[in-house]
């Protein structure tokens, strides 16, 4: 089994986690992302506002010390949120169910809330895993697909499940 680590997100990654936020097929599924995912400008701008973030918390993921995405948790509108983008490479691995779940043992408020494309199969199955339930839906704009998409809002009330729940 690959160990799966989390660590401080350090200038070095940045580089990397960049091209991570280009890949197509990952923004199509994520769907609610920057306008531009090539805007280098952009995606710095948007990593030292969240790097600085007092409430909020950013790691990298690793993998047997690969980085291969990064987990947040951060406060908007009063709510803490969860989000996470693995490389494309490495999805269907639990690696985002298992950086979730080490992220959310350090997340130390509850309600924490994620959301997801509702299309996003992948990723509404790792958020349930963690023990997230849907709090509900709404219609938002996508940037990555131009389109008004429907969301689903979910919502994690206790401590976080550790391991993968099958299903």
């Amino acid at each position: 089994m690959t160990e799966v680590a989390l660590r401080a997100i350090d200038d070095s990654d940045l580089d990397a986690l960049y091209e991570q936020g280009r890949d197509p097929e990952a923004v199509w599924m994520a769907a609610f992302t920057a306008k531009d995912p090539d805007d280098r400008a952009a995606f710095d701008l948007h990593m030292a506002k969240i790097r600085a973030a007092p409430e909020g918390i950013l790691r990298a993921v690793t993998v047997d010390g690969r980085l291969v995405g990064s987990v947040a948790s951060f406060v908007m509108d009063g709510e803490t949120e969860v989000t996470y983008w693995i490389d494309r490479a490495f999805w269907g691995r639990g690696i985002a169910s298992r950086a979730l779940a080490m992220l959310l043992e350090s997340v130390p408020v509850r309600p924490v809330f994620a959301r997801a494309a509702s299309d996003n199969v992948g990723s509404l199955t790792v958020l349930r895993r963690a023990g997230f339930t849907v709090a509900g839906t709404e219609t938002a704009f996508a940037n990555a697909r131009n389109a008004e998409i429907e969301e689903t809002i979910l919502r994690l009330d206790g401590p976080a499940r550790t391991e993968p729940q099958d299903g």
